[in-house]
């Protein structure tokens, strides 16, 4: 029983075979999948696809990269969506310094309103953050995100943000790259990672883990990101993949029914 976390399913990339990979996914043990809808193109699909797929559930919110997109209005859009019983989370949201599609000051700016946005609902937030560690970890600390708490998607930074991160009662997720050769940063800090506050994704159609690296991703890797997870810990695939979908069930209030 698997659960991916962060996953992009309604992406171009998989317009010609959407069902397959879907089954596949199936296929291979996974049981539930968070699909992210990011901005104002992708969260109209995200819900189609929780809304067609019992075992499938959406985050939304606003990318850093699109930041400069979020218009008035855009903020009480998404709080009418975390009504609904499949949305599970305020995401992907967070800072990203390598894309210069947004200036900083409004990449904050959307980020604080999102946080206060998750606050107000008790909803965990899915922070998304490349080249930002240090502003990502204080923005949480100053809007007081520890009363949500959340993912850290796709965690890349230092053992030492991981703790800054844990401390403020999130979760970090690990994706493709901790199955990459050259990755030792990744392999150290999920070897740290208390196993409760531990999760997997694939964030496909990106982030292909080895061996298909290059390819398009897909769902069902996520069992190879299991697989290396299980070898870092020292512990079986069975015990990775039940303690994985334990913490993601429970961080995100999703029922075993």
């Amino acid at each position: 029983m698997l659960f991916d976390t962060h996953t992009h399913l309604d992406a171009p990339q998989f317009d010609e075979d959407r069902e397959e990979v879907i089954a596949r996914a199936v296929e291979q043990g996974v049981t539930r999948m968070i699909n992210i809808g990011f901005n104002r193109e992708t969260i109209p699909s995200t819900m189609k696809l929780a809304e067609s797929y019992d075992f499938i559930y959406a985050a939304v919110g606003w990318h850093p990269q699109d930041a400069i997109t979020m218009q008035e209005g855009d903020l009480d859009w998404i709080a009418e969506l975390c009504k609904h019983d499949k949305v599970v989370a305020i995401g992907e949201i967070g800072l990203d310094y390598y894309w210069d599609t947004s200036p900083k000051e409004v990449q904050h700016d959307v980020f604080r309103k999102q946080i206060g946005l998750a606050r107000s609902l008790g909803m965990p937030i899915s922070i998304h953050n490349r080249d930002a560690h240090e502003d990502v970890v204080r923005i949480l600390r100053e809007e007081k995100a520890n009363e949500v708490g959340g993912v850290m998607h796709s965690f890349s930074g230092s053992w030492e943000i991981a703790k800054m991160c844990l401390d403020l009662g999130f979760h970090l997720s690990f994706g493709g790259p901790i199955t990459f050769k050259n990755a030792k940063q990744p392999k150290e800090v999920l070897t740290k990672t208390p196993m409760d506050r531990l999760l997997i994704e694939t964030d496909s159609p990106y982030l292909t883990p080895h061996p298909y690296r290059g390819k398009r991703n897909e769902s069902a890797h996520v069992r190879l990101v299991a697989e290396m997870a299980a070898e870092l810990k020292g512990v079986t695939f069975e015990e990775i993949a039940e303690i994985t979908t334990r913490n993601a069930m429970e961080r995100f209030g999703i029922s075993r029914i």
